[in-house]
């Protein structure tokens, strides 16, 4: 760890203060402050006057206003769009507790008044600055009005300190309110990196799909997402970059040109907020750190990553905090994400490393859990990049309440006593109001001691909650791609590839069932014995919010945990687990693997990855979820399993000669160069090429078509035109009512043979509660497959609810179906009867006790977890099964992949109902 950062400084630090503060006479209440927060001393009071001590660096900070209303909330990391009026930018020119504050922001809104002619509170965060320390760059919202028809947007703001001017980034009021615009920094050439609601990739591809353009929900479906854009300096050219369904936020630049952010990964549930990394197109995301390090601090469950920076030595410090806080109080983080990918977790050719990753930025005794934290609270944090080690910091000191005396009068006011371990022990001693005040830390030297130093005179009535230094600092690197730009056809029709060395690789381990050698070459393992057969992938779809769609949550059906669905397409997997296929461009995707029934394998992938056009993409392979080894991190995970083919211009053994390998290459890499790269069908398609027509038959090939299910166009997933041709825009949008309901509902009447009577098949017919002659009777395996309207569960129809929810048995009596009752015995196989409150026997009318009964539950044929997980609905159908052949495999690809995505009721809203 570096000096500023160092275990041997932050222990050293209340001694060298108190040091300090004695050889300076201003500084001995100060330090007798501090002194309170290491256990022991005397608060001062709030009328200490700050040590005159000129530092030679202009700052700029925001200051909020505690005395506005809604000015003292906490913002909250679930909500960018959050406003809390009352904030002020302002500099001063030296970070000297004498020096003027200069307020900068004021103007922009100085003739937005009350009635009475007084300034509205607006609002101001995420404020940086650029390489040079001439430039200040952060969002800004206008006050809210009475009589306003739409509320302000937060809009991106620069302040350029030598010609002193104000400006917001996007001139036009058109184009600036369009979204909500956060966390604002510049990249090395000048162009900005900023979050935003506005999703202009999001919303281009809405209207290629024939909806309307809106931005989408964050998948807990409360706020607008907010993922990175780029503009250019004067605010042209605005372009989304990350296609995130809930947030991305807080980017910063690294050393190397990518850009860091926080990512908010809610896949399925919200998995915490984690830090990523990508270059400034878009290219090359991936995770940087954090995903198993939530409870790394004080076992705080939701510890997240937010509000990082960069220190000179290229580590990372990064605010922490839950997701839901009632007051200020955070502390940092120093990350070492060179060595670590979680704060246990080293990347892994750094396998001897133990932890922890981070370290405690300043005092190691700040507590974010209980009531009061001897350390304080740090609020902000700015590390110069003078080579000083110097660090600018918003801190509340750890202050308390004392008691009140006995028979104390009523007017008396509690006293200011200090954080020592007996007061802090004590019940009758509480927390005493934030008391945030800017300090700067200078570490200790040859010469002297460590030294902390206040730069202002801190109130209970303001909080300092951004800082900054206006110095220069090193440009990081220009901005990097993984973009080919030879592949022009792909840059065109926008379509980036993605390469898996194999999905065998499980975290660095084979799991392949004869071993990747063998699963590579045919006369070995045939294709029939390969688990991994199809690449599916799977698109999220935006979810409206009410201005633009008014609809139920019943409309997901049994589930919500997968929101709405869409599938991209299929690949096929490559016997050496390997797959090379072009993707569509600017579309949130995740991968499943399925097998030679369209069945998926693999646990549902809750990441979601990206490509731009013309990107290459690879990954060694897949993770396990319950795993914490490294993975979707190049530079962190173990070498790939698969070394590929051994020599150049010779073919994998025993497989087809005309596929000769290159050294190195996957199976997928071959095919893709010698026959072309594939991109992805609607259609699941096999066919035998790796076979060596010399040594063996090729395998028999085999389709999985839509248009061989053989219902009406308007009853396949998918539009006629993608049918004839699948495009970047293409998808397979599968609805219950529109595409599952067909297949149960179709008549399925069989040819008479010779003299016999034609057999029907219709579901129908047999799962219904009334048969041919009008009788009620049992449905046939107790499931009722009419397409009615369910009489419990109205939104759906009877088929979907006795197919996807667990159920009772049913019984005929006296003309009636109802549910059936069984006699309820004791473990002895004694009879259970009924009793009252007291326990007495209930008896019946002829003073005989009564049975307890219970209802016969039955299971769901269906289950939202995925096709393999409802053998009970398929293994009737498959050889040897009672309804062996009725189903086509085509329709029972279609089925299978619905389950797979979530058993939806609808995955396109615009198609349901509407409230």
């Amino acid at each position: 760890m570096t000096d500023q950062f160092s275990t041997a400084y932050r222990l050293t630090v209340c001694h060298s203060l108190y040091t300090y503060g004695v050889k300076r006479l201003s500084l001995v209440i100060i330090a007798l402050s501090l002194l309170a927060s290491c256990g022991g001393g005397i608060v001062p009071t709030e009328t200490q006057e700050p040590d005159p001590v000129v530092v030679d660096v202009p700052i700029a900070y925001i200051k909020r206003d505690l005395n506005i209303e809604g000015s003292g909330e906490v913002r909250q990391l679930f909500a960018p769009e959050q406003f809390l009026p009352g904030a002020v930018l302002v500099i001063k020119p030296r970070a000297n507790a004498s020096a003027e504050e200069v307020d900068i922001s004021s103007t922009a809104f100085a003739e937005i008044v009350d009635d009475e002619g007084n300034p509205l509170p607006y609002d101001i965060k995420d404020l940086d600055s650029d390489y040079s320390g001439t430039k200040l760059i952060f969002a800004m919202r206008a006050p809210e009005q009475d009589g306003m028809d739409e509320e302000p947007t937060w809009n991106i703001w620069e302040y350029d300190t030598v010609t002193e001017i104000l400006r917001r980034v996007i001139e036009s009021d058109l184009v600036a309110e369009r979204g909500q615009d956060t966390g604002p920094t510049y990249l090395a050439d000048g162009r900005i990196v900023f979050s935003s609601t506005r999703q202009r990739g999001n919303q281009a591809r809405l209207l290629d799909e024939g909806k309307p353009q809106y931005s989408g929900l964050e998948e807990s479906r409360n706020n607008a997402a907010s993922v990175l854009h780029l503009m250019d300096e004067d605010g042209s050219n605005i372009r989304q970059i990350s296609f995130n369904q809930s947030h991305d936020f807080d980017p910063v630049v690294l050393p190397s040109g990518k850009i860091l952010f926080s990512r908010w990964d809610q896949v399925n549930g919200s998995k915490g907020i984690n830090l990523y990394k990508m270059n400034a197109d878009g290219s090359d995301l991936e995770i940087l750190y954090g995903r198993h390090s939530h409870d790394s601090v004080d076992g705080i469950g939701d510890f997240q990553y937010a509000a990082t920076s960069i220190t000179p030595d290229s580590r990372i410090l990064a605010a922490i905090n839950g997701f839901t806080v009632d007051r200020f109080s955070t502390d940092y983080v120093a990350i070492d994400t060179d060595n670590f990918i979680d704060n246990e977790t080293p990347v892994a050719s750094m396998a001897s490393l133990t932890g922890p990753a981070q370290e405690r930025a300043l005092f190691d005794n700040i507590d974010l859990v209980g009531d009061i934290s001897p350390g304080g609270y740090i609020a902000a944090l700015y590390p110069l990049w003078d080579g000083s080690g110097r660090i600018l910091f918003s801190w509340d000191q750890c202050r308390l309440l004392a008691p009140l005396p006995e028979n104390a009068a009523p007017e008396t006011e509690r006293t200011i006593a200090p954080c020592n371990d007996e007061n802090i022990a004590d019940p009758g001693f509480t927390r005493a109001p934030s008391l945030y005040g800017l300090w700067m830390f200078s570490p200790a030297t040859d010469a002297t001691e460590s030294t902390q130093l206040p730069l202002n005179v801190a109130s209970e009535e303001t909080v300092i909650t951004e800082i900054v230094a206006l110095e220069s600092r090193p440009f990081p690197a220009n901005p990097s791609t993984t973009v080919d730009s030879q592949e022009t056809t792909l840059i065109e029709d926008k379509y980036g590839v993605l390469h898996i060395r194999s999905v065998y690789d499980i975290d660095g381990q084979d799991s392949s069932p004869s071993g990747l050698v063998n699963m590579a070459n045919p006369l070995a393992v045939s294709p029939s014995q390969r688990p991994a057969r199809f690449l599916r992938i799977v698109k999220s779809v935006s979810i409206p919010d009410d201005d633009t769609l008014d609809f139920s949550n019943r409309i997901f059906g049994r589930s919500q945990g997968q929101l709405f669905r869409e599938i991209l397409g299929y690949t096929p997997i490559q016997p050496d687990g390997s797959v090379k296929v072009a993707i569509p461009s600017g579309v949130p995707f995740a991968v499943s693997i399925v097998d030679a029934n369209g069945k998926r394998i693999s646990a549902r992938h809750n990441n979601w990855l990206q490509l731009v056009p013309g990107e290459q993409k690879t990954c060694i392979g897949c993770h396990a979820s319950n795993s914490t080894a490294p993975h979707g991190r190049t530079d962190a995970q173990p070498v790939s399993i698969n070394t590929g083919a051994l020599s150049t211009g010779v073919p994998f053994p025993n497989t087809n000669p005309d596929l000769f390998a290159d050294a190195g290459e996957t199976m997928a890499e071959t095919y893709a160069r010698v026959v072309g790269l594939p991109r992805l069908t609607a259609d699941i398609i096999f066919e035998d090429v790796w076979a060596d027509p010399d040594i063996q038959a090729p395998a028999e090939s085999f389709t999985y078509a839509y248009a061989d299910i053989g219902l009406s166009s308007d009853e396949l997933p998918v539009t006629d035109a993608c049918l004839r041709e699948w495009t970047s825009i293409c998808r397979a949008v599968i609805n219950y009512p529109d595409h599952i309901e067909p297949i149960i509902q179709r008549s399925r009447v069989q040819e008479a043979i010779a003299d016999e009577e034609p057999i029907d098949n219709t579901c129908v017919v047999c799962h219904s509660p009334m048969d041919a002659n009008g009788e009620i009777r049992v449905p046939e395996g107790q499931l009722d497959l009419r397409p009615d309207q369910d009489v419990n569960r109205i939104d759906y129809s009877t088929s979907y609810v006795e197919l996807m929810f667990n159920d009772n048995e049913q019984e005929v009596i006296e003309g009636s179906l109802i549910d059936r009752r069984v006699l309820v015995f004791d473990g002895n196989g004694d009879p259970v009867f009924e009793v009252d409150e007291e326990g007495e026997l209930i008896l019946d009318g002829e003073d005989n006790p009564i049975q307890v009964t219970r209802l016969v539950g039955i299971s769901s044929s269906m289950r939202t977890n995925g096709a393999r997980n409802s053998n009970r609905f398929f293994s009737v159908f498959e050889q040897g099964g009672t309804h062996a052949g009725i189903l086509s495999p085509a329709e029972m690809r279609l089925i299978a992949e619905w389950l797979d995505i979530g058993g939806q009721y609808y995955n396109n809203p615009f198609d349901a109902p509407q409230d």
